[in-house]
């Protein structure tokens, strides 16, 4: 389904994508995993034309999509949740919801996918006429995936679910994403520092450091892999981290 080839971007003179490559088949969840700064948000707002790369493609369904207008990606089928929700803050819920389907004429079935975000987060139904902004943390992320299923996606891409989260809430998001993907067959790309959550929940996972993806592999090989241990999942002597250094690219297949 997307596919990424050589993939290189820049931050003015600054290269934070170094030739990265990956693939995300259709049901998959695939997840990105990475430190700060590893380039993360940087491939997703590539792959939704936010950034144009310098050099490499974004393949989706086959066909070319680097360089494309955002609004000429969204309406492929691809839909980001950005780092930090971004939701409309003076917007209610409801408001909210509909500018994700803004691209869309079918309005009782719109209706019918506003009612379906609704048995997903019961709480953004209790809340339908609030404000977003007034919104928590944890229901203000609902919403921006509930805006993002507004579109009917072909895929997701979610940058950080998890961040700024209660240990309570980020379980409670990523059933309901779990559930996204066996129920309505959703398929996700995500970036995550939580590391362990995010290979709970997908099928693949690609490890970037400093713009390159230096490991990947299935889900359950990278949660057994003494490196992830040793630096994501914090099986490794605190005074030790930070020392060693990806020497090469892993791969499991």
């Amino acid at each position: 389904m997307l596919e990424i080839k050589n993939l290189e971007s820049f931050y003015g003179p600054i290269m934070a994508i170094r030739g990265v490559s990956l693939k995300v088949d259709k049901g998959q969840i695939v997840t990105v995993l990475g430190a700060n700064g590893a380039g993360k948000s940087t491939l997703l707002k590539t792959i939704s034309g936010i950034m144009d790369p310098e050099k490499g493609e974004v393949l989706f369904d086959g066909k070319p999509i680097q360089g494309q207008e955002p609004h000429k990606i969204v309406s492929q089928g691809i839909v980001h949740v950005p780092e930090g929700r971004e939701v409309f803050p003076l917007l209610t819920v409801n408001e909210n919801l509909s500018l994700g389907a803004y691209t869309r004429s079918d309005r009782a079935e719109i209706e019918k996918d506003r009612e379906m975000v609704f048995d997903y987060f019961p709480i953004l139904a209790e809340r339908r006429d609030q404000e977003a902004g007034t919104l928590s943390g944890g229901q203000q992320q609902m919403l921006a995936i509930g805006r993002g299923l507004m579109l009917r996606p072909k895929i997701m891409l979610l940058d950080e679910p998890s961040l700024g989260l209660s240990p309570l809430l980020v379980q409670e998001i990523f059933a309901i994403l779990r559930r996204l993907n066996a129920e309505e067959h959703v398929t996700m790309m995500l970036v995550e520092q939580n590391a362990r959550i995010a290979l709970e929940l997908a099928d693949v996972g690609y490890v970037m450091e400093i713009g390159r993806i230096v490991m990947d592999g299935t889900a359950d090989r990278l949660m057994q892999s003494e490196d992830i241990q040793a630096f994501y999942l914090g099986h490794q002597e605190e005074g030790q981290r930070g020392e060693k250094r990806w020497k090469r690219k892993k791969t499991w297949r």
